[in-house]
């Protein structure tokens, strides 16, 4: 996760001073031996990174869709930066469902994204939350602090994002970091479909990052019921957190936040704003 190099500090540091930096390296997804695709992520975790992208991205339906998974040897390479995952018996992946998930991997925020058009394509793939519970606003302040305590990685190198599972109560279930926002959140919730845990509709996903709208996508995928991030959301996460009943908050610092989206009832839930 961490390489130590050799750097020169302006303006009065040693000139062979080591500085710790975050690993960042390729991984190609194959499944049944078909390249899926490709992510620069920081290594480790590498399998729940794979289980929470398929799952998140809609490509398989849960855990027993997958029977196993390893990483391969790459010929051109010693390194591992390969892994296979093995269908279940019978599990199928239509061909459409990897064409999508390439594409919404590669995305990005200048997409070209219609807003209402794109939430609304969703919401037929991925209904509203069903029974959401809004969390005290007390509460969601204290859990960027706990998630900071473990953020090992992000101390020694600045560089690297962090994403963390909370219960009900605000309990701490598990951490991920990686250099990308969106690996972290894979991560955390390949741990939690691999440890039989999913749906999250009870539980609180944090990042420390923005809340962008793949990310909030990602924890709807999951049935996550409150999102909070340490920076800012974007138009289109709380389009997407209100059009769901997801409580969503950003600017969470210290005993602050903004909340945007307060989880509703079912039947006082409208359209976009």
């Amino acid at each position: 996760m961490i390489q130590e190099l050799p750097v020169l500090r302006h303006p009065a540091g040693p000139p062979e001073e080591l500085d710790a930096v975050a690993i960042e390296e390729p991984l190609e997804l194959r499944v049944d031996g078909k390249p899926l695709v490709v992510t620069m992520r920081t290594p480790g975790a590498d399998k729940e990174l794979a289980a929470g992208f398929l799952y998140s991205e809609g490509v398989i339906d849960g855990a027993d869709d997958i029977q196993a998974m390893a990483h391969v040897r790459d010929l051109a390479s010693s390194t591992n930066n390969v892994l296979d995952l093995r269908l279940a018996s019978g599990a199928q992946i239509p061909q459409e469902r990897f064409a999508s998930a390439q594409r919404g991997f590669y995305a990005n925020s200048s997409c070209g994204l219609c807003g209402k058009a794109t939430i609304d394509n969703v919401l037929l793939k991925v209904p509203p939350l069903e029974q959401p519970f809004c969390l005290e606003l007390p509460l969601i302040c204290t859990l960027p602090k706990k998630m900071e305590a473990q953020q090992t990685g992000f101390s020694a190198t600045g560089g690297l994002h962090g994403a963390a599972l909370f219960g009900r109560q605000g309990e701490l279930l598990v951490l991920r970091e990686d250099i990308g926002r969106h690996n972290a959140v894979d991560k955390v919730l390949g741990w939690a479909l691999l440890h039989d845990l999913t749906p999250l509709d009870q539980h609180i996903l944090v990042v420390s990052s923005r809340a962008s709208f793949e990310i909030t996508q990602k924890a709807l995928m999951a049935r996550i019921s409150v999102l909070a991030s340490v920076g800012a959301p974007s138009s289109m996460a709380v389009a997407m957190a209100r059009a769901a009943g997801m409580q969503l908050c950003g600017f969470v610092r210290g005993r602050r936040c903004n909340q945007y989206s307060p989880a509703q009832p079912q039947a006082e839930r409208g359209g976009l704003p």
